[in-house]
């Protein structure tokens, strides 16, 4: 018997199993369709004959959350409202039907999907490491509309609910079944709904414990003294850390707070209004198009050449174990794959393997790794300086400092010893792969990889296509990408790509003002009020000022040899300086910032470097922040707008995962091109207009925005 959404079968015993298996989707996700399958459940559990009900799922995966191209369709806040009320009516008459409920957890338990399981009176789960719980709804600027905000704090306490839901972070069993989340957990598929059946069995009249008489909540409501401090101090602390941009952490904690005086019903309400409040806001909007939509396409391949074959990386050399080189190594050894990495001296090629294995220390001290394990993957990396280990790799990528001449010579020298069909990528962040091509035998072969410090901490993979390079040599690279669990985006060949080139406008500007006579600390809260995760003076420290007056002067030397003018940025004169006085950034402990020496472990912050008043006068007038924040996201943006102009870009979804992905680019915008389409094309050129009147051409829009804005097109 079923509803086409979920099955069910009554046992011998009289436990009906209700199998979630929503038709045509990988997952099962909330909204009508399955609703009405548990409602459908709930008439038979209560026939007379049915002794409790086993909620389960007949996919890999338990439940996933919310059906978001439903939530994408809600034009008014009255239809968000509603489903979040409908949904919980539903759940509200599992809880209060009489009969014991189990949610037989198989698979991820995420968003809506744990609330369907905190509406059931015991939840089971099976003991593997890749099952995750979770409510991730903030990460999209939402909130849990099915109760989530009400029945945690009810379970686990409001601080830990609290916690739980403004981190978005998924919680591994273990974790969950400390925390109180789940009530055991089973070995496997079949213990699973054995242990389940002999909870129904020992629990007739199970009642969830919101629904007791005397019933309190774990560490107090929120009108409990420690409460009442907590949720005092809270949304400051929240404030600081998202500087307002991010409205579903306000609306969760009121909602958390207020449902913390109310009963479980009016709670309930107060919920979904802040539910419809999330779900219509520009900040949500921004982030579901972009974080789901755009991110699941690229995931699927939109990017991918269709017609080339799908390839895996066997063995893969990495050409220098500096930093990068040896993220590069460790990020694929993790993927299982056998990894050669080679530096100039057996020493130095030891130290990058070295890297590996003080994460894996991190890894085994906090749990998350085996020592077993931990040794298998140190075993997949070879470190060495011989070329000849390069024999039978795949893939090669060069990870060594950013100089033509030497990039040249070990492309030469892996290439005597690659197999005929191996790929050879660079990782550089600014030379075209065009020119670093010539020095291939096989251009065809030769691609950019550009892979983003730490990497084993950042996500994105820049695939730069050169002018010679063959699809074949695209997809493998982006199957690559893929194979080691990191998201690639794919760009053509240009001076400083799309990444580097749109980052460094953000970093300029910054300096830019500061030269100017805007006062330093009111450019770094800019940065940080429009939303960018480091402000850009510091950012330019981390980055290091010496390595970008080393790219400024590649760059004039390479449109020299092409006959081209080299035009400096506005804050070029002033890295040049500072780089002078032994300024050089963080690795010096001297910069825009003054940095302390944390090597005894003491810690200690960051200053803004007194001289700086003598180097840049501060003037009396100073502008508005909103003035600076607007100059600091319009220049990336308009950059970005450049690089789709110039077929740099390929897609707005590459532009908009690669800006959030690859820099931090204020993820509530959605990214560099929807910061665009949200302000709307014409509004956009209006104030870049302003802007560049204001402050130089730099700012003047894009061909392509004063096109479209022409033509009455309101978005890219």
């Amino acid at each position: 018997m079923s509803n086409s959404a979920v099955n069910l079968a009554v046992g011998d015993d009289g436990i009906l199993v209700a199998t979630m298996d929503l038709p045509g989707r990988p997952m099962n996700v909330v909204g009508d369709t399955l609703m009405d399958g548990v409602a459908a459940a709930l008439k038979r559990l209560a026939e007379p004959d049915v002794k409790g009900l086993i909620l389960t799922s007949g996919k890999a995966d338990f439940c996933a959350g919310g059906d978001l191209d439903r939530m994408s369709k809600w034009a008014a806040p009255e239809e968000p409202f509603e489903a979040s009320m409908a949904m919980k009516r539903v759940l509200r008459q599992m809880e209060l039907q009489g009969k014991p409920v189990v949610a037989a957890i198989n698979g991820h338990a995420l968003g809506g999907g744990l609330e369907l399981a905190l509406a059931c009176h015991a939840r089971f789960a099976i003991n593997s490491p890749r099952l995750k719980i979770g409510q991730p709804e903030v990460k999209l600027g939402l909130l849990p509309g099915g109760g989530g905000t009400v029945r945690l704090p009810r379970l686990v306490g409001i601080q830990q609910a609290l916690q739980i839901c403004c981190e978005g972070n998924d919680i591994a069993v273990d974790k969950a079944l400390a925390m109180g989340l789940l009530t055991e957990l089973a070995a496997d598929a079949t213990d699973l709904m054995a242990k389940s059946r002999v909870w129904i069995a020992a629990h007739p009249k199970a009642q969830q414990p919101w629904d007791a008489p005397k019933f309190r909540f774990p560490g107090g409501d929120s009108r409990t003294p420690a409460v009442v401090q907590m949720l005092a101090i809270g949304p400051s602390i929240a404030a600081a850390k998202s500087w307002g941009n991010y409205p579903a952490i306000t609306h969760i904690m009121s909602s958390v707070f207020e449902g913390g005086l109310l009963g479980f019903d009016a709670a309930s309400e107060v919920e979904s209004r802040y539910f419809a409040a999330c779900v219509m806001s520009p900040e949500s909007k921004n982030m579901i198009n972009t974080l789901w939509y755009q991110l699941n396409a690229i995931k699927k391949g939109a990017s991918r050449p269709a017609a080339a074959p799908k390839a895996t990386v066997k063995k893969l050399g990495v050409l220098g174990a500096g930093m990068m080189g040896a993220g590069i190594a460790y990020v694929s050894a993790k993927a299982g794959i056998e990894v050669v990495l080679l530096d100039t001296t057996q020493a130095q090629a030891d130290k990058g393997k070295l890297y590996s294995q003080g994460l894996l220390d991190k890894a085994v001290k906090r749990g998350r790794s085996t020592a077993d394990k931990a040794q298998a993957l140190l075993a997949r990396i070879t470190a060495g300086t011989d070329f000849a280990l390069l024999q039978g790799c795949d893939l090669v990528i060069e990870a060594v400092f950013e100089d033509r001449a030497v990039k040249a010579d070990v492309t030469g020298r892996a290439e005597a010893v690659l197999p005929a069909g191996a790929v050879f990528a660079s990782n550089t962040s600014t030379l075209p792969i065009t020119g670093l091509a010539q020095a291939s035998q096989r251009p065809a072969q030769f691609i950019g990889l550009h892979f983003f410090s730490p990497v084993d901490r950042m996500p994105l993979v820049e695939i730069i296509v050169g002018k010679a390079t063959s699809d074949d040599t695209l997809a493998r690279a982006f199957d690559y990408v893929m194979q080691i669990g990191q998201t690639p985006i794919v760009v053509n060949d240009s001076r400083g790509f799309y990444t580097s080139r749109v980052f460094a406008t953000y970093v300029n500007e910054g300096i830019a003002m500061l030269c100017e006579g805007v006062h330093p600390r009111s450019i770094e809260v800019a940065g940080l009020q429009a939303g960018m995760p480091m402000p850009p003076l510091a950012l330019q420290d981390e980055v290091s000022l010496s390595l970008s007056l080393h790219v400024i002067e590649q760059t004039r030397k390479d449109h020299a040899a092409e006959g081209k003018p080299s035009v400096e940025g506005p804050g070029t004169q002033a890295i040049r300086q500072l780089c002078e006085l032994g300024r050089i950034g963080k690795k010096a402990g001297k910069g825009f910032y003054d940095w302390p020496d944390n090597s005894d472990g003491k810690g200690g912050d960051k200053s803004l470097w007194a001289g700086l008043a003598q180097l840049f006068p501060v003037k009396p007038e100073q502008p508005s922040q909103q003035e600076l924040i607007d100059r600091l996201m319009f220049v990336q943006a308009n950059e970005a707008a450049r690089c789709l102009d110039e077929g740099v870009l390929r897609s707005v979804a590459d532009g908009n995962i690669g800006s959030i992905f690859g820099w931090g680019f204020a993820p509530f915008q959605g990214g560099a091109l929807q910061f665009i389409n949200a302000k709307g094309v014409a509004a956009f050129v209006d104030r870049a207009r302003e802007l560049a009147k204001a402050h130089g051409p730099r700012f003047e829009p894009a061909a392509g925005l004063v096109a479209r804005a022409d033509k009455g097109q309101s978005a890219l």
